[in-house]
């Protein structure tokens, strides 16, 4: 069967792998859509250090079940439709035994550690499987990395009470802009450009700013009045925008960083302690941030398609990544459909 790889910096080609049977407790998956992600184009232009090469991209992955092994609940039927899970847990680890399994010491997240589902056909544990048969397919592809805002406003503590600001306006922080108006939290979205940022706006947020036209923190402390955002979410990966969310955050206030910056962040580090900030990482995503988006966006009244930035058949997959360093500023999501 066909499966797209990666094979060296900017080099992706499809290659024929042997095709997957499933063993017990185990499904054999059709992949239907896959969302390509910023770990994949950081794999694609060798700036990921987690992933060694040749790699089958992909986690974002909505697909349908073709058969099963033994030992798996009856549920499971041929046919239905999943959203797939893509991280691994030991079990064992001080995260495992918390129950924070989304930050296993020794996950390995399909795409990077291991090979991801930009394949004919992948075998998952039903475990890692939620089925749905009401999210339009391509739609199912959109869960994960909105799951991965959601764990963030998780994270973070957001509730109606709060005032949130979200730096960046990808995906990544779309889920997080969604995540927290879900709880009620006056959003302020900020992002370079008016398309992200009109696009935040479509999905909730209060106020959306222009970091290209405006001066942000001046704009944050008028919304305020002055205090500052209760909840600060970076989901850029800079260093500026890593000092920019201390700067921007309340005295008392939480700082949830998703990204991470390719480069050392100095800080002035006073800030945390005057301001008795947290500072809270947020990593992947947990069971219960996948239902929450699933419910999001059942109960959105509308096609979130205004989230995909281009639909590539997977004839054309070898484009897409081509495509997305190209195209970086007016990309938000990229899907790959089989």
């Amino acid at each position: 069967m066909k499966a797209l790889m990666i094979e060296g910096q900017e080099n992706c080609a499809f290659r024929e792998i042997p095709a997957p049977q499933p063993g017990p407790g185990e499904v054999l998956l059709g992949v239907r859509h896959v969302g390509l992600c910023g770990s994949d184009l950081a794999t694609f232009t060798g700036l990921n250090p987690l992933v060694a090469l040749p790699r089958i991209p992909g986690h974002e992955i909505g697909a349908e079940i073709l058969a099963v092994g033994p030992e798996v609940p009856p549920e499971f039927a041929p046919g239905r439709r999943a959203v797939a899970i893509p991280y691994t847990a030991c079990g064992t680890c001080t995260s495992c035994r918390q129950g924070r399994v989304n930050a296993c010491r020794s996950n390995r997240t399909m795409g990077v550690q291991q090979d991801g589902g930009l394949a004919e056909r992948i075998v998952l544990p039903h475990g890692k499987l939620i089925l749905n048969d009401t999210l339009a397919p391509r739609h199912l592809a959109l869960v994960e990395p909105l799951s991965v805002g959601f764990h963030a406003v998780a994270r973070g503590r957001v509730t109606a009470a709060d005032r949130v600001v979200v730096l960046g306006c990808g995906m990544i922080g779309m889920g997080a802009v969604a995540g927290a108006v879900a709880r009620g939290a006056e959003v302020i979205a900020v992002d370079v450009g008016a398309a992200k940022v009109g696009l935040a706006r479509r999905y909730g947020a209060a106020h959306g700013l222009d970091a290209s036209a405006e001066d942000v923190a001046a704009r944050v402390a008028e919304i305020t009045g002055g205090d500052g955002a209760d909840v600060v979410i970076e989901a850029v990966g800079l260093p500026q925008t890593f000092t920019q969310a201390v700067d921007l955050a309340a005295f008392c206030g939480r700082v949830v960083y998703i990204g991470y910056s390719k480069q050392p962040v100095s800080y002035e580090t006073k800030f945390f302690n005057l301001k008795e900030l947290d500072i809270l990482g947020s990593r992947n995503a947990l069971i219960g941030d996948f239902r929450a988006v699933i419910a999001y966006l059942e109960g959105l009244g509308r096609a979130p398609d205004d989230l995909i930035s281009r639909v590539f058949p997977f004839a054309e997959a070898e484009a897409a990544l081509p495509h997305w360093v190209r195209e970086r500023a007016a990309t938000t999501k990229i899907l790959i459909e089989l």
